[in-house]
């Protein structure tokens, strides 16, 4: 009997039946570019198909199915690639390792839920924030791929409240009660909570952008949390495919693609929670022809962002963010609906956006910068753009980013006073030819603010066909070359 049941496995894990992405006609997003772009196509996945269950995981949302994905992984790997179904159910488990050739297809109603335990993301040299860094695992992870992707219909949850610090003025009453009842955390102040001591200690006595070689295996351990990665973290990948899968509640970055080239998200949702701290929903660091179509976006930080290293690291990198197309896509809550920036030190170019929708995001079009971080942003079009209930601006470029939301910076009254002119050198950011048509704008905080640098302006921006009805008018400093065609605001003061 057990030699009967072993075949009948073997025959199982061996079927080849096919589990194909719904593979879009994209052509007409290639259509009428205003640069050179050469079309390409989904990943070629082999056909053959195994069942996550059949490596010993049950989806009962307790059982650790860690072993499970990577045997399953490794299995398809020998094999030369194919699809893992994932079937319904929550399947807890830890990072993910993809694998070269493989789809991980999620059907209806299978979760994908990383467990909140640290002990399960190992610390690893990585990226974050356009720098190099020593941070968590991501719970999906892929480096230097060809031919993966990420299909169906289920949903990838990171567990990012376990890892998040939160801000009391973003939650409600009954929200902070609960969020700030986990016994591992602490409170820096009254307003401010951080899910374990060792973050509230790695906020007290560093930044962030913390490098590899400034302190010990044994220092960083005893900061972890504080390390919290990306959720889907894909680098230096080739012909990337994520196609209908829900993404959500991720510890930092939502989806994270880097280095990439040929990378195709047709009709996802990324979503976070308004509250949650770096929950960028999308964030497409120097990749090579990218297309983001029918998808939405409900951030907690930026929507669809466009990046390309920071400062030093992003020159020496020096791989622009380059051949993107953004069509039909949708963005809700968010610091921005489209933007680029802020570390954008390799370049942006060869960029367009067109049919999307920005619902109730801060900013809806946001170009941001700042002296040392060098790169030029170029060849940027923009059109068939609707937004409405815009909190501050439509439109803004604004070069002299501090990390604080357009909001935040308009509820504390910050303004900008570092207007003398310095050097221009490489480390002095340029962004150019920048055309911006057909844009209507209902219900804005203000309709357009465009802040360069007196040693740069911002330079050879067209707007044409825009109507904003917004509570300020617009703002222009330290630009040049701005060419205004049928541009309509209507101030509407409450």
């Amino acid at each position: 009997m057990n030699r009967i049941m072993q075949l009948v496995c073997t025959l199982l894990m061996t079927t080849t039946v096919s589990v194909c992405a719904q593979v879009g006609d994209y052509k007409n997003s290639f259509e009428n570019l205003p640069f050179k772009m050469d079309e390409f196509q989904t990943p070629t996945i082999p056909d053959l198909v195994v069942n996550l269950p059949q490596f010993g995981a049950v989806g009962n949302g307790q059982t650790l199915c860690s072993d499970a994905f990577r045997k399953a992984f490794e299995y398809l790997e020998a094999k030369g690639g194919g699809h893992l179904v994932v079937p319904a159910g929550v399947w807890l488990t830890g990072p993910i390792d993809l694998k070269s050739n493989t789809d991980l297809h999620l059907e209806k109603g299978a979760i994908v839920l990383f467990s909140p335990d640290e002990n399960l993301y190992p610390l690893i040299n990585t990226y974050y924030e356009g720098l190099e860094s020593r941070r968590c695992h991501s719970p999906i992870y892929g480096l230097n791929l060809t031919n993966v992707s990420i299909t169906g219909e289920g949903v990838i949850d990171g567990s990012g409240q376990a890892w998040r610090p939160l801000k009391r003025e973003k939650v409600t009453d009954r929200q902070w009660k609960e969020f700030t009842s986990n016994p591992d955390g602490v409170f820096k102040r009254d307003n401010l909570w951080y899910p374990s001591k060792g973050y509230l200690k790695a906020d007290s006595l560093f930044s962030s952008k913390m490098s590899a070689d400034m302190r010990t295996e044994k220092d960083m351990l005893s900061i972890k949390r504080f390390l919290r990665p990306v959720m889907v973290s894909l680098v230096g990948c080739k012909n990337v495919l994520l196609q209908g899968v829900i993404f959500q509640n991720s510890p930092a970055w939502n989806i994270h693609p880097l280095m990439c080239e040929n990378i195709i998200i047709d009709r996802v949702l990324a979503r976070n929670p308004s509250y949650a701290q770096n929950g960028d929903a999308l964030d497409l660091e120097s990749c090579k022809n990218a297309l983001i179509v029918r998808s939405v976006f409900d951030a907690g930080d930026d929507g669809i962002c466009i990046k390309s290293g920071k400062d030093a690291d992003g020159r020496k990198r020096g791989k622009p963010c380059e051949n993107v197309i953004v069509d039909g896509c949708t963005v809700f809550s968010g610091h921005g609906g489209f933007v680029v920036g802020s570390e954008m030190s390799g370049g942006v170019k060869n960029i367009m956006v067109k049919n999307c929708q920005f619902l109730g995001t801060d900013v809806g079009l946001r170009f941001k910068s700042r002296r040392g971080r060098g790169g030029v942003v170029e060849n940027i079009f923009i059109k068939d753009i609707s937004m409405t209930d815009i909190q501050a601006d439509a439109i803004i470029f604004n070069l002299y980013y501090g990390g604080q939301s357009v909001i935040e910076m308009l509820d504390s009254g910050k303004k900008v006073n570092n207007v003398k002119p310095m050097p221009v050198d490489e480390t002095t950011p340029q962004f150019r030819n920048i055309h911006i048509e057909n844009v209507t704008c209902q219900n804005a905080g203000r309709a357009m603010f465009f802040n360069g640098l007196p040693e740069m302006p911002i330079e050879n921006i067209d707007l044409k066909n825009i109507m904003i009805t917004a509570k300020q008018d617009a703002d222009f400093f330290n630009c040049k070359n701005i060419s205004k065609k049928n541009v309509t605001i209507i101030v509407k003061n409450e």
